[in-house]
């Protein structure tokens, strides 16, 4: 029999169980907070932080107590841990800094390197099965967002396993659904790549494309007067019905993000499958501190060259909710500050009119949400003919006017993005826009839910490159090779830049280091497409305001370093030499 419970162990019970009440209510109170804005949401982080390093701390040093006379499981610690990862990730989110979302990734490490979930399905209820498939799926969000792919790759054949066992043990109605969920990830994993590296010699060795940005990828320059721009925030939107996509994370969306931030060093893990360190990463007492330091504006100097746009993920949403961050971006912005607008989403033109007097309106816009509540209204009006009022829940070129009173560099993937090229730069600041062609050729169509060609070129210009003639996996060898004729592209590009007579409103971003890279590969991404056979419709191409030179994309050096990579690749038949043939004839 056991011993009566002391005063002093009910004491400790019930702290205990008043650190768990109030780390549930701190929670479950961060999602209440207005996903926009920067500062407001300091405080209630850091507080939920706290409470939650009070709460592992105290269940470690009275572990064994809860556990004989508490009655503490297992689960219930792993529980506590994916709340930390899970606060680690929105963290993430909050501020883009990717140290916490690799604090993420080691907690979810630790909750299955100690089979904190183990005995999930022994449990007479469901829910905490559940709970288990969501830590999986949010486990996998965070090993695709650090390219991952061997656990990645281990996480997904578990996850298939726990789905089925789920549904043999407790016959639920929900089992479809996730089986949904594994199909989602499964075709974005295809996806991602964009291309896939082999290595002949080991077929069994992945390959890793690094997309995130370091000082090598990116050619150095002299910040001038003119480069004053710095980008401080980021609103990316996806909505393209047709993409792959993950947990609220198109293909396209997921590309864009790691152009925007610096590359990541994630811990090794070892054989049971959590990291070495993850008994001191568990030990989060000190998991405040660097939420206080950042509060307080403490930056390491070295540190501070690394510092990621803060950057706003936003899955369909509503016209009036993007209007609604950008307010808030805009109205938080420094000065000397950018903000970068990308949107991926399905267009909404108008038929054809020679007269129009509103380019703001006139010429449609883009559908950011779901599409089928607005083309049953479009189709109420008449095919054919043009409504008699805008609708409401299309994000129309005029939506962006009032924000260029701040310094905005936009990228529009759609089949309409020429719409945006008339935005006019009304109040003077500086205003980059990149359009995606509105169309692709037929050969490229059927696998147009594996990503725009667009923001791949944007993201991995090899990739795109490959893509654009239907090739998909590529030698080591040839992948390093050409890793260095794009590396020589890039660096003569910039040169080219600085020479060359361009519209000033460039010079401004270029000092940006992402904003540079992004430029450099849209260079790239014009000065190949013109030169492909299959590209030759005007429509084909990409546009960008200010316009780039034509003798930009002529420039022997760029035409040559593109064409040597296509022999390398074998998809020279696919493209000509402008220098020597002249231009392709536009149709």
């Amino acid at each position: 029999m056991m011993t009566p419970v002391t005063d002093q162990e009910r004491k400790i019970i019930i702290e205990f169980c008043h650190l768990l009440e109030k780390s549930k209510q701190l929670f479950n109170g961060l999602r209440e907070l207005p996903p926009h804005g920067h500062k407001q949401w300091h405080v209630h982080f850091g507080r939920t932080f706290d409470i939650y390093s009070k709460l592992w701390k105290y269940q470690q040093q009275h572990r064994l107590l809860l556990d004989t006379r508490y009655g503490l499981k297992r689960w219930q610690i792993g529980e506590i841990a994916s709340k930390i990862g899970q606060l680690y990730y929105h963290y993430y989110l909050r501020t883009s800094d990717t140290a916490y979302l690799v604090e993420s990734y080691s907690f979810y490490s630790a909750i299955r390197g100690r089979h904190y979930y183990h005995l999930a399905s022994k449990e007479l209820r469901c829910e905490l099965m559940v709970k288990k498939l969501r830590y999986y799926a949010r486990f996998i969000v965070v090993a695709i967002l650090l390219q991952q792919p061997v656990i990645i790759d281990e996480l997904v054949a578990e996850l298939d396993k726990q789905v089925v066992a789920y549904g043999h043990v407790y016959d639920p109605t929900d089992q479809v659904e996730w089986f949904n969920v594994l199909a989602e990830v499964k075709a974005f994993l295809v996806a991602e790549p964009g291309v896939t590296v082999i290595d002949p010699i080991d077929r069994n060795r992945v390959v890793t494309i690094g997309g995130r940005i370091n000082y090598l990828s990116v050619p150095q320059l002299e910040r001038t007067a003119q480069m004053y721009l710095t980008l401080q925030d980021a609103i990316i939107i996806g909505s393209g019905t047709q993409l792959v996509k993950f947990s609220e994370l198109t293909i396209d969306m997921f590309r864009m993000v790691q152009n925007l931030e610096w590359e990541v060093h994630v811990p090794p893990r070892n054989s049971s499958g959590g990291s070495p360190k993850d008994k001191q990463r568990c030990d989060i007492t000190t998991a405040c501190e660097p939420l206080k330091n950042a509060s307080r504006g403490i930056i390491d100097e070295d540190e501070g060259r690394h510092i990621n746009p803060h950057k706003f993920l936003l899955f369909k949403p509503s016209a009036n909710q993007v209007l609604i961050y950008l307010a808030s971006s805009c109205n938080d912005l420094p000065p000397n500050s950018a903000l970068l607008v990308y949107i991926s989403a399905n267009g909404h033109s108008f038929p054809q009119n020679k007269h129009v007097e509103d380019y703001g309106y006139d010429v449609g816009g883009v559908i950011t949400t779901s599409k089928s509540d607005i083309y049953r209204e479009y189709n109420r009006e008449g095919k054919g003919s043009v409504p008699k009022s805008k609708e409401a829940q299309i994000l129309y070129p005029g939506d962006l006017h009032p924000f260029t009173r701040k310094p905005l560099f936009i990228i529009v993937d759609s089949d309409n993005s020429y719409a945006f090229q008339h935005i006019p730069r009304i109040f003077g600041q500086p205003l980059i826009i990149l359009m995606s062609p509105l169309s692709v050729p037929s050969t490229l169509v059927d696998r147009k839910n594996q990503g725009s060609i667009f923001t791949l070129f944007l993201h991995n210009p090899i990739a795109g490159l490959c893509n654009a003639c239907d090739v998909y996996t590529i030698d080591i060898t040839t992948w390093q090779r050409c890793v260095s004729l794009r590396d020589t592209f890039m660096n003569e590009a910039t040169k080219l830049l600085l020479r060359l007579r361009i519209d000033p409103i460039f010079y401004a971003f270029l000092g940006d280091i992402h904003l540079r890279l992004i430029l450099l590969r849209y260079i790239f991404c014009e000065c190949a497409l013109r030169m492909h056979r299959n590209f030759k419709s005007r429509t084909n191409l990409p546009r960008s305001v200010p316009s780039l030179p034509e003798e930009l994309f002529m420039q022997e050096v760029l035409v040559a370093k593109v064409l040597n990579m296509t022999q390398l690749i074998g998809i020279e038949t696919c493209f000509f030499d402008p220098l020597a043939a002249g231009p392709s004839t536009m149709d």
